[in-house]
């Protein structure tokens, strides 16, 4: 995989700056790692988005059908899909004006990744927010 999808300084400075998480594929399934990495980063003080086509509230937050439809400026978008289905969330990232695409443990897709680079968006690709926050507050 690209080194640039795993540049330590942009994980630090998303985990540490960053403010708004849109967070694809975020449901009402408190079992699935959207849920627990949405909470986590919310308790961080983290303001969370979630973007899902059947959810209404997800952790007392309104959901949004889709990336488009989100009427804030979104820092990072978190793509928890599959990796056949992560194009297509990047792709709407860009749209968006989304600052950076985070799309973690097991959810590569490359091609994508270049096109948010070259869009001029942060990535940041098979990387739990959950470890890379413990790991920086450790050191």
């Amino acid at each position: 995989m690209d080194d640039r999808f795993a540049d330590e300084q942009v994980i630090e400075r998303l985990l540490d700056e960053s403010q708004t998480w849109a967070f694809v594929g975020l449901g009402n399934d408190p079992g699935r790692t959207a849920y627990e990495q949405a909470q986590l980063l919310q308790m961080r003080g983290k303001r969370i988005v979630p973007v899902h086509p059947a959810a209404e509230t997800v952790l007392g937050e309104p959901v949004y059908a889709s990336l488009a439809d989100v009427p804030v400026k979104v820092d990072v978008v978190g793509v928890y899909r599959r990796s056949e289905f992560a194009g297509q969330a990047v792709d709407e990232a860009i749209a968006a004006g989304a600052g950076a695409v985070w799309l973690p443990l097991g959810v590569v897709d490359e091609d994508a990744g270049r096109r948010a680079l070259d869009a001029g968006l942060d990535v940041v690709m098979d990387r739990c927010p959950a470890i890379e926050w413990t790991l920086r507050r450790r050191a």
